[in-house]
Order: C-alpha cells, then structure tokens, then sequence
C-alpha cells in the first residue's frame, strides 16, 4: 500500500482564478527573448539612499561589507560569552570554516545563557514546549524517541568517558 500523499494532487480547471497561469506561456514572459532595453535601466543610479537605520545596540557585520545594511534587528542584541565569541567570527570572511562554526557555537552558547537569564528572572521554561516534543510527540513520535534515545547514549558516553580519564587520574 502506497503512502498517501500529505497534499492531494487533483487536476482541474483554475481558469476562474484571476491571473492563474499567466507564467504559463514562456513567450508572455517579460524578457523573452530577449529584454525589450528602453533605457531605464540607467536611471536608477541616481537614487537618492532612504535614511539609515540608526544604531543604537552593537551591530556586528561582515569584515567584506563597507558598512552596515539599511536595517538590522536590534530585539536580541549580543551579550555574554556568546557575543564574544561572535565577535571573534567576525574578524573572520565568510567563506571560512573560522566564521561560520564559531557562529553555530556562539548561538548553542546563547541558549544556555537564556535559560540561565530566565531562571535569574524567576521563570521556569517549559522546555518541552520550547522544543516542540509535544508536536514531536504527536506527529513524528518515532523521530523523538530515536532523537532522545540518541542523547541519552551520547550523554551517557560522555559521562563515562569522563569518569573513567577521573579514575586514571586518580589512580596515579
């Protein structure tokens, strides 16, 4: 028995909806075949830059850019070992393995310090629901218990990996 597909696929007749199709022909599309060139193209060089941003939190950016894009977020600005972490893969281009995966680490770090600032604060997250295990649980039941059965042998790895260096240690 075939899986049923999540999305039923059903021909019909669209040609009540206003504009549906209309990419269907590829000689109704703009540039075919070729772009008709009236000479506006040249225009947009004289535009006038809509007033930045201002910068009111640390912004950290690419090493490759000049200066800052137009707008940015400014809601979770960097802060604690995280952001000095992101700091340092910012010194770094973008097409190097030195600025990407201490960004991945910098945001793991981000997460621990948001639990450690909601406690600080007073507020137990509910960390079941934050991950989402409850969707989890009812739509992908099999995915979450492989992915916890998955963190309990890593952690128990670890922990005896590292009791057993502690044993050695202090044995000599």
């Amino acid at each position: 028995m075939e899986p049923t597909p999540l999305v039923e696929q059903t021909p019909g007749d669209y040609s009540h909806i206003n504009g549906w199709g209309i990419d269907a022909d590829p000689r109704n599309e703009p540039t075919y075949p070729m772009k008709n060139y009236t000479g506006d193209d040249h225009q947009r060089i004289n535009w006038e830059r809509p007033p930045l941003q201002p910068v009111t939190v640390e912004v950290l950016h690419s090493n490759e850019r000049p200066s800052l894009t137009a707008v940015f977020g400014t809601s979770s600005p960097p802060a604690g070992l995280s952001r000095a972490i992101r700091r340092y893969a910012f010194t770094f281009s973008e097409s190097e393995y030195g600025h990407w995966l201490p960004l991945l680490l910098a945001d793991r770090i981000n997460v621990v310090e948001g639990l450690i600032d909601d406690l600080k604060r007073g507020h137990i997250p509910n960390i079941f629901a934050e991950k989402g295990w409850k969707a989890d649980w009812k739509y992908n039941r099999k995915g979450l218990v492989q992915n916890v059965l998955v963190g309990v042998v890593v952690t128990t790895a670890v922990i005896a990996l590292l009791r057993r260096k502690k044993g050695i240690n202090n044995s000599h």
